[in-house]
């Protein structure tokens, strides 16, 4: 579906996150053979989105050893802004989520690191301030040994939207 807005028209979920001092970024490109989100039905599923900022990635590593576990909330964060970038990829607007549905948040942790739900808490915490009530959500926090391109979080999301 073709983005519903336009320069003159934006939405009441993107004027929410520039009150939040935040804007949605472009999508980012796959770094393998996947696209960045699907819909089926009226749910919206994400990949993996990592925290690009500007292209980049702001850190590399093990939260726990390479990575402050506030960095790396930090990061959870920037990953949503770029789901709801992809969501918006295939909805058109971000105005039609009527609910976040489910996060899963992976960590590349250090063997001893067991805060995983913390450095998720930026995924869903972003959500909440984002969506309120429609932003609560089920959820996952998995520590894992290595995530792409040493990435120290990645964040997933399914949307409900109408």
């Amino acid at each position: 579906m073709e983005n519903q807005t336009t320069s003159n028209s934006v939405s009441a979920i993107e004027n929410r996150l520039a009150e939040l001092g935040l804007t949605l970024p472009e999508v980012a490109p796959p770094v393998a053979a996947y696209v960045p989100a699907v819909t089926s039905g009226n749910h919206a599923f994400t990949s993996g989105q990592l925290p690009f900022f500007k292209g980049e990635l702001p850190a590399v590593g093990k939260v726990g050893a390479d990575v402050t576990p506030e960095a790396a909330k930090e990061m959870a964060a920037t990953c949503v802004l770029n789901a709801l970038a992809a969501v918006k990829s295939v909805i058109g607007d971000l105005d039609r989520i009527t609910k976040i549905v489910k996060v899963v948040g992976f960590v590349s942790s250090d063997p001893s690191f067991t805060g995983q739900p913390g450095v998720v808490n930026g995924a869903s915490e972003l959500l909440g301030e984002i969506f309120g009530e429609a932003g609560i959500h089920a959820r996952s926090a998995v520590g894992v040994a290595v995530l792409p391109l040493d990435s120290p979080v990645e964040v997933e999301l399914v949307a409900e939207f109408s």
